[in-house]
Protein backbone atom coordinates (compact mmCIF):
# COMPACT_ATOMS: atom_id res chain seq x y z
CA UNK A 1 0.00 0.00 0.00
CA UNK A 2 3.02 2.44 -0.19
CA UNK A 3 2.79 5.04 2.35
CA UNK A 4 -0.85 6.95 1.02
CA UNK A 5 -2.86 8.12 3.23
CA UNK A 6 -6.21 5.96 4.56
CA UNK A 7 -9.54 8.08 5.10
CA UNK A 8 -12.49 6.94 6.39
CA UNK A 9 -15.84 9.00 6.54
CA UNK A 10 -17.94 7.36 9.09
CA UNK A 11 -16.58 5.38 12.19
CA UNK A 12 -19.06 3.34 13.01
CA UNK A 13 -18.47 -0.71 13.48
CA UNK A 14 -17.42 -1.75 10.53
CA UNK A 15 -15.32 1.30 9.68
CA UNK A 16 -13.12 0.70 12.68
CA UNK A 17 -13.12 -2.93 12.38
CA UNK A 18 -11.14 -1.90 8.80
CA UNK A 19 -9.06 0.12 10.38
CA UNK A 20 -8.10 -2.46 13.55
CA UNK A 21 -8.16 -5.14 10.73
CA UNK A 22 -5.44 -2.61 8.49
CA UNK A 23 -2.77 -2.20 12.32
CA UNK A 24 -3.38 -6.07 12.68
CA UNK A 25 -1.95 -6.38 9.30
CA UNK A 26 0.96 -4.27 9.97
CA UNK A 27 -0.76 -0.77 8.11
CA UNK A 28 1.00 2.23 10.62
CA UNK A 29 -1.77 3.67 12.46
CA UNK A 30 -0.59 7.02 11.93
CA UNK A 31 -1.39 6.37 7.78
CA UNK A 32 -4.70 6.07 8.91
CA UNK A 33 -7.63 8.86 9.52
CA UNK A 34 -11.13 8.90 10.32
CA UNK A 35 -14.27 11.21 10.89
CA UNK A 36 -17.34 11.37 12.65
CA UNK A 37 -19.88 13.79 14.14
CA UNK A 38 -19.44 11.75 17.74
CA UNK A 39 -16.32 12.87 19.45
CA UNK A 40 -16.71 10.28 22.00
CA UNK A 41 -17.38 7.52 19.50
CA UNK A 42 -13.60 9.49 17.99
CA UNK A 43 -12.33 9.07 21.35
CA UNK A 44 -13.02 5.55 21.87
CA UNK A 45 -11.64 4.98 18.47
CA UNK A 46 -8.57 6.76 19.07
CA UNK A 47 -7.48 4.90 22.01
CA UNK A 48 -8.65 1.54 20.57
CA UNK A 49 -6.40 1.49 17.46
CA UNK A 50 -4.45 4.99 17.71
CA UNK A 51 -5.47 6.57 14.15
CA UNK A 52 -5.77 10.08 13.51
CA UNK A 53 -9.44 11.70 14.17
CA UNK A 54 -11.59 14.53 13.04
CA UNK A 55 -15.23 15.54 13.70
CA UNK A 56 -14.97 16.83 10.25
CA UNK A 57 -14.99 15.05 7.00
CA UNK A 58 -13.71 17.99 4.57
CA UNK A 59 -10.76 17.63 6.87
CA UNK A 60 -10.14 13.72 6.55
CA UNK A 61 -10.92 13.70 2.61
CA UNK A 62 -8.09 16.93 2.27
CA UNK A 63 -5.68 14.32 3.59
CA UNK A 64 -5.63 11.42 2.21
CA UNK A 65 -5.25 8.95 -0.81
CA UNK A 66 -7.71 6.61 -0.27
CA UNK A 67 -11.51 7.64 1.01
CA UNK A 68 -13.82 4.70 2.32
CA UNK A 69 -17.11 6.24 2.23
CA UNK A 70 -18.21 4.33 5.58
CA UNK A 71 -22.23 6.18 5.92
CA UNK A 72 -25.50 4.80 6.15
CA UNK A 73 -27.18 4.77 2.46
CA UNK A 74 -29.44 7.43 3.40
CA UNK A 75 -26.61 9.88 4.05
CA UNK A 76 -24.51 9.40 1.08
CA UNK A 77 -26.03 11.75 -0.70
CA UNK A 78 -25.39 14.80 1.47
CA UNK A 79 -21.73 13.79 2.35
CA UNK A 80 -20.75 13.37 -1.27
CA UNK A 81 -22.10 16.30 -2.64
CA UNK A 82 -20.50 18.30 0.50
CA UNK A 83 -17.01 16.69 -0.37
CA UNK A 84 -17.42 17.18 -3.84
CA UNK A 85 -15.45 20.34 -4.79
CA UNK A 86 -12.29 18.05 -2.71
CA UNK A 87 -13.08 14.81 -4.13
CA UNK A 88 -12.31 16.86 -7.80
CA UNK A 89 -9.33 18.23 -6.57
CA UNK A 90 -7.73 15.76 -5.17
CA UNK A 91 -8.74 12.85 -6.85
CA UNK A 92 -8.45 9.81 -4.57
CA UNK A 93 -9.59 6.07 -4.97
CA UNK A 94 -12.98 6.52 -3.17
CA UNK A 95 -14.31 2.86 -1.80
CA UNK A 96 -17.80 2.94 -1.03
CA UNK A 97 -19.20 0.27 1.51
CA UNK A 98 -23.11 1.21 1.76
CA UNK A 99 -25.25 -1.13 0.29
CA UNK A 100 -27.55 -0.43 -2.91
CA UNK A 101 -25.68 2.81 -3.45
CA UNK A 102 -24.40 2.16 -7.08
CA UNK A 103 -21.47 3.25 -8.88
CA UNK A 104 -23.64 5.75 -10.91
CA UNK A 105 -24.81 6.89 -7.87
CA UNK A 106 -21.32 7.74 -6.58
CA UNK A 107 -20.34 9.37 -9.59
CA UNK A 108 -23.20 11.72 -10.21
CA UNK A 109 -23.03 12.40 -6.07
CA UNK A 110 -18.81 12.72 -6.66
CA UNK A 111 -18.19 13.77 -10.11
CA UNK A 112 -15.45 12.18 -11.28
CA UNK A 113 -12.91 10.08 -9.42
CA UNK A 114 -11.68 6.54 -9.03
CA UNK A 115 -14.46 4.17 -7.41
CA UNK A 116 -14.68 0.67 -6.29
CA UNK A 117 -17.77 -0.27 -4.50
CA UNK A 118 -17.85 -3.37 -1.91
CA UNK A 119 -20.10 -5.11 -0.14
CA UNK A 120 -18.74 -6.39 2.85
CA UNK A 121 -20.91 -8.37 5.35
CA UNK A 122 -21.06 -8.74 9.13
CA UNK A 123 -18.54 -11.47 10.27
CA UNK A 124 -16.30 -8.63 9.30
CA UNK A 125 -16.92 -7.07 12.72
CA UNK A 126 -14.48 -10.22 13.57
CA UNK A 127 -11.87 -10.49 10.59
CA UNK A 128 -14.00 -13.45 9.47
CA UNK A 129 -15.07 -11.78 6.71
CA UNK A 130 -16.26 -12.52 2.92
CA UNK A 131 -16.29 -8.97 0.31
CA UNK A 132 -17.35 -8.79 -3.07
CA UNK A 133 -15.62 -5.39 -5.02
CA UNK A 134 -16.52 -3.70 -8.94
CA UNK A 135 -13.95 -1.54 -9.77
CA UNK A 136 -15.11 1.20 -12.38
CA UNK A 137 -13.28 1.36 -15.40
CA UNK A 138 -11.03 4.41 -14.61
CA UNK A 139 -9.63 2.51 -11.26
CA UNK A 140 -6.07 1.78 -11.85
CA UNK A 141 -4.44 -2.08 -11.05
CA UNK A 142 -2.64 -0.82 -8.29
CA UNK A 143 -5.78 1.19 -6.42
CA UNK A 144 -7.39 -2.31 -7.39
CA UNK A 145 -4.88 -4.08 -5.38
CA UNK A 146 -4.80 -1.50 -2.27
CA UNK A 147 -8.78 -1.54 -2.54
CA UNK A 148 -8.79 -5.15 -2.28
CA UNK A 149 -5.79 -5.16 0.96
CA UNK A 150 -8.08 -2.74 2.41
CA UNK A 151 -11.00 -5.02 2.86
CA UNK A 152 -8.87 -8.26 2.64
CA UNK A 153 -7.65 -7.17 6.01
CA UNK A 154 -11.09 -8.21 7.54
CA UNK A 155 -11.36 -11.46 5.52
CA UNK A 156 -11.56 -12.98 2.22
CA UNK A 157 -11.89 -10.11 -0.82
CA UNK A 158 -13.36 -11.38 -4.47
CA UNK A 159 -13.51 -8.95 -7.86
CA UNK A 160 -16.35 -8.78 -9.71
CA UNK A 161 -16.43 -8.04 -13.53
CA UNK A 162 -19.64 -6.37 -13.65
CA UNK A 163 -21.79 -4.54 -11.08
CA UNK A 164 -24.69 -6.28 -11.13
CA UNK A 165 -23.01 -9.33 -9.29
CA UNK A 166 -22.60 -7.59 -6.36
CA UNK A 167 -26.67 -8.02 -6.33
CA UNK A 168 -26.18 -12.08 -5.95
CA UNK A 169 -23.05 -10.96 -3.40
CA UNK A 170 -25.47 -9.66 -1.31
CA UNK A 171 -28.08 -11.77 -1.85
CA UNK A 172 -25.32 -14.81 -0.77
CA UNK A 173 -22.10 -13.48 1.76
CA UNK A 174 -23.83 -10.14 2.59
CA UNK A 175 -27.46 -11.76 3.96
CA UNK A 176 -26.03 -14.91 4.57
CA UNK A 177 -25.27 -14.61 7.96
CA UNK A 178 -28.76 -14.33 8.73
CA UNK A 179 -29.47 -17.60 7.36
CA UNK A 180 -27.10 -19.25 9.49
CA UNK A 181 -28.32 -17.48 12.76
CA UNK A 182 -31.79 -18.27 12.07
CA UNK A 183 -30.67 -22.36 12.12
CA UNK A 184 -29.06 -21.70 14.85
CA UNK A 185 -32.02 -20.05 16.38
CA UNK A 186 -33.81 -22.64 15.27
CA UNK A 187 -31.11 -25.59 16.27
CA UNK A 188 -31.32 -24.18 19.87
CA UNK A 189 -35.17 -24.10 20.47
CA UNK A 190 -35.25 -27.70 19.32
CA UNK A 191 -32.18 -28.87 21.74
CA UNK A 192 -34.49 -26.66 24.49
CA UNK A 193 -37.71 -29.01 23.01
CA UNK A 194 -35.46 -31.77 23.37
CA UNK A 195 -34.85 -31.55 27.04
CA UNK A 196 -31.46 -29.47 27.31
CA UNK A 197 -31.11 -26.06 29.40
CA UNK A 198 -30.81 -22.67 27.39
CA UNK A 199 -26.91 -22.22 28.32
CA UNK A 200 -26.22 -25.74 26.81
CA UNK A 201 -28.40 -25.82 23.98
CA UNK A 202 -26.75 -22.43 23.13
CA UNK A 203 -23.26 -23.61 23.83
CA UNK A 204 -23.78 -27.05 21.80
CA UNK A 205 -25.31 -25.29 18.85
CA UNK A 206 -23.16 -22.85 18.02
CA UNK A 207 -19.82 -24.79 19.06
CA UNK A 208 -21.09 -27.73 16.34
CA UNK A 209 -21.49 -24.66 13.69
CA UNK A 210 -17.88 -23.63 14.71
CA UNK A 211 -17.03 -26.59 14.13
CA UNK A 212 -18.93 -28.02 11.00
CA UNK A 213 -17.45 -24.33 9.30
CA UNK A 214 -14.01 -24.61 10.21
CA UNK A 215 -14.05 -28.53 8.81
CA UNK A 216 -15.83 -27.67 5.85
CA UNK A 217 -13.03 -24.57 5.37
CA UNK A 218 -10.24 -27.36 6.16
CA UNK A 219 -11.21 -30.27 4.19
CA UNK A 220 -10.12 -30.89 0.68
CA UNK A 221 -13.84 -32.64 0.52
CA UNK A 222 -17.11 -30.38 -0.49
CA UNK A 223 -20.08 -29.82 1.77
CA UNK A 224 -21.79 -32.71 0.00
CA UNK A 225 -19.38 -35.46 0.78
CA UNK A 226 -18.88 -33.72 4.65
CA UNK A 227 -22.82 -34.42 4.82
CA UNK A 228 -22.60 -37.65 3.08
CA UNK A 229 -19.62 -38.79 5.63
CA UNK A 230 -21.64 -37.51 8.60
CA UNK A 231 -24.98 -39.33 7.74
CA UNK A 232 -25.39 -43.15 8.32
CA UNK A 233 -27.57 -44.80 6.21
CA UNK A 234 -30.74 -45.64 8.55
CA UNK A 235 -29.15 -43.11 10.97
CA UNK A 236 -30.02 -40.47 13.34
CA UNK A 237 -29.01 -37.72 10.80
CA UNK A 238 -30.40 -39.73 7.92
CA UNK A 239 -33.89 -39.41 9.88
CA UNK A 240 -33.14 -35.63 10.54
CA UNK A 241 -31.98 -34.83 6.70
CA UNK A 242 -34.99 -36.48 5.21
CA UNK A 243 -37.27 -34.23 7.58
CA UNK A 244 -35.53 -31.64 5.90
CA UNK A 245 -35.63 -33.01 2.16
CA UNK A 246 -39.29 -33.45 2.32
CA UNK A 247 -40.14 -30.52 3.67
CA UNK A 248 -38.41 -28.57 0.61
CA UNK A 249 -35.36 -27.16 2.03
CA UNK A 250 -33.05 -26.33 -0.61
CA UNK A 251 -35.45 -25.21 -2.89
CA UNK A 252 -36.77 -22.72 0.04
CA UNK A 253 -32.81 -21.72 0.02
CA UNK A 254 -33.52 -21.20 -3.83
CA UNK A 255 -36.42 -19.22 -3.11
CA UNK A 256 -34.70 -17.32 -0.39
CA UNK A 257 -31.68 -16.01 -1.86
CA UNK A 258 -33.46 -15.25 -5.29
CA UNK A 259 -35.74 -13.11 -3.25
CA UNK A 260 -33.33 -11.17 -1.58
CA UNK A 261 -31.40 -10.54 -4.71
CA UNK A 262 -34.22 -9.26 -6.44
CA UNK A 263 -34.50 -6.61 -3.79
CA UNK A 264 -31.18 -5.79 -3.55
CA UNK A 265 -31.66 -4.89 -7.53
CA UNK A 266 -34.74 -3.29 -6.36
CA UNK A 267 -32.65 -0.96 -3.52
CA UNK A 268 -29.77 -0.12 -6.30
CA UNK A 269 -32.69 1.51 -8.63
Amino acid sequence: MAQQLIGFIGAGNMATSLAGGMVAKGIRPARIWMSDPSKDRLDEVAQLHRVHVSTENRDVAGRVDVLVLAVKPQMMEQVCTDLRALIAERQPLVISIAAGVTVGNLRNWLGSTPIVRCMPNTPSLVQAGATGLYAADDVSDAQKAMAREILGSVGIAFWFDEEKELDAVTAVSGSGPAYFFLLMESLIEAAKAQGLDAGTARQMVLQTAWGAAQLAITSEAGPDVLRQQVTSPGGTTAAALNVFEEAGFREQVQAAVAAARERSEELAG
